[in-house]
């Protein structure tokens, strides 16, 4: 069995229900099942300000999440055009696994959710995926042979699943969003089991 790690930050709950969704997609895969993680809130001086276990939903991510997975799925919210701090805070801690080489060669796909339909969608997908290209990961998208990219009048994007949840968090995933969050972790947990057998 392949473990694929969901990682996500989530304030108002649409990257949660994103990263449920890539989950179910991972799941429908033989062979796969995945691993929904998150990581607590930092304060303004970057300090961690939640209890050690979060009161509900997914444990936090452990450094030993990121070694076992054969596979990343990787979601925040945009905070001007760039992933959440509290993402970007794990992410900067996990050092020794880049020395170690530990990710390198694993793939990876990112996802995010946005109040306004162009609120940076593009770009925080693609900046997401920095530090991902540095760990040598290798970073998937969705291919125009997903319909819905062509069909979506929300979020969609070839740099991976994206969602459009309104000013105040309350737009529901729509019917091409649920789709495309599905068949990212589709993708990505059947690449992930065709790596893990070469």
């Amino acid at each position: 069995m392949a473990d694929i790690l969901v990682l996500y930050y989530s304030v108002g709950g649409s990257v949660r229900r994103m990263a449920e969704l890539v989950a179910e997609g991972i799941e429908r895969v033989p062979g796969a099942a995945a691993r929904l993680r998150t990581v607590p809130r930092v304060s303004a001086n970057i300090a961690n300000v939640n209890a050690a276990i979060p009161e509900s939903g997914p444990p936090y991510c452990e450094l030993g999440d990121l070694e076992e997975c054969a596979g990343l799925a990787l979601g925040s919210p945009t905070r001007f055009g760039n992933m959440a701090a509290p993402l970007k805070h794990f992410l900067d801690g996990t050092g020794l696994l880049w020395q170690r080489g530990t990710l390198a060669g694993k793939p990876a796909c990112v996802f995010t959710s946005t109040a306004s339909l162009h609120g940076g969608q593009e770009t925080t997908l693609l900046s997401m995926m920095l530090p991902l290209l540095h760990h040598g990961m290798l970073v998937i998208g969705l291919p125009y042979t997903q319909a819905e990219l062509n069909a979506t009048r929300a979020g969609g994007t070839p740099y991976g699943a994206s969602h459009f949840a309104g000013l105040a968090d309350d737009q529901p995933v729509s019917d091409d969003e649920r789709t495309l969050c599905i068949a990212q972790g589709r993708r990505l947990a059947g690449i992930s089991l065709k790596l893990c057998r070469a």
